[in-house]
């Protein structure tokens, strides 16, 4: 068993991608994700891998998109404009249905926005972001234990299915330190028969490609990559329930706002109201079916976020609208006290 030490929230998905087996890692620095770059500028040239600042976002996420069509592990990560500047890439990969791992720990915005830690980019992750249709696996983390694990998690999501995959971190748990366990044990990934990487005249050229000029092809392609996500909605939800099994209210969140959550519901327990959590671990494939079977046993939600509201609409949709869903929120890089959440519970449970 490994022993536990003391690291950063960026630091540990750092040295957890390597312990997956990630030696390629293409980047730009950008507040608050830039000691993951930093971390594999150091690491990545003494295990034989391959650390590269690029000149923009946008080289970075391409570089992502050759290495990860030669079959490799391969990440990059930025903050929520740079990962705007990626989205055409991020759209290019989910088209040639390549794995690879994107990291967003969120400041924000919108636009240049601040430095202090965000949610707002919820709607980016979980709706596409680029042009087309397409979707990425979105992991919310909400422990530096869960930015490593979760890391591992991704990439082996990304291999199965054949798709990019984003962990969707804050600036709060990039830069917060907590003991965190990493596995001795490295990854070593597996051949990837679909990969360009030569064909040592032992088979037939393979083609990475998302361009298909005749519709019919197009229109194929998705309709076939929707069946695959419809595998992963059935089979990859991952979520946390916390004191719900008697709960008359609940609340929904995700992220450092989960942790914030969680307090306020202990605190609304002992005043007596009957509330419980539910943490979506997986944001897309989002927990719907858990929402719905929540919403015919609670009076009402409360989403915590710190956006101006995004996720709520998902809440209204899985529940629904049975049931009223009120949002307690804080935004451009504020995070609001268990005491906020405590008195939006308290206005829930008040109607």
């Amino acid at each position: 068993m490994a022993e536990k030490v003391l690291m950063k929230g960026n630091e540990a998905i750092a040295e957890a991608a390597i312990k997956a087996g990630c030696r390629h890692y293409f980047g730009y620095p950008i507040t608050p994700q830039t000691e993951i770059a930093a971390y594999m500028a150091k690491r990545m040239p003494k295990i034989g891998g391959t650390f590269l600042q690029a000149e923009s976002e946008v080289a970075a996420i391409n570089m992502v998109y050759g290495v990860a069509g030669a079959g490799f592990r391969v990440m990059t990560s930025s903050s929520s404009p740079g990962v705007s500047l990626k989205q055409e890439g991020i759209s290019y990969i989910a088209g040639a249905d390549l794995p690879a791992l994107i990291v967003n720990v969120q400041r924000g915005g919108p636009g240049l926005g601040g430095i202090q830690p965000s949610q707002s980019d919820y709607f980016q992750a979980t709706k596409g972001g680029g042009h087309g249709d397409y979707h990425l696996i979105v992991l919310a983390p909400a422990s530096v234990q869960e930015m490593a694990d979760l890391t591992g998690k991704a990439f082996d999501l990304a291999d199965k299915y054949r798709c990019p995959t984003m962990l969707l971190a804050d600036g709060t748990l990039g830069q917060m330190m907590e003991p965190v366990e990493i596995p001795d044990v490295e990854v070593t990934p597996v051949e990837k028969p679909w990969a360009v990487n030569g064909t040592k005249g032992k088979r037939a050229h393979n083609i990475v490609n998302s361009l298909y000029l005749k519709p019919e092809q197009l229109e194929k392609m998705n309709f076939e990559r929707f069946e695959k996500y419809k595998q992963i909605e059935e089979n990859e939800v991952m979520y946390e329930s916390f004191m719900m099994e008697d709960a008359e209210y609940c609340v929904v969140a995700f992220g450092i706002a989960a942790r914030i959550s969680k307090n306020a519901v202990v605190a609304a327990r002992k005043n007596g109201i009957k509330v419980g959590l539910i943490r979506p671990i997986t944001l897309w494939p989002f927990p719907t079916e858990v929402i719905a079977k929540a919403a015919e046993q609670v009076k009402g939600f409360v989403s915590v976020e710190l956006s101006m509201g995004q996720m709520i609409e998902d809440i209204r949709l899985a529940s629904g609208c049975k049931k009223p869903v009120l949002l307690c929120n804080r935004a451009g890089g504020m995070i609001m006290s268990p005491e906020e959440v405590l008195a939006k519970i308290d206005e829930l449970a008040a109607n």
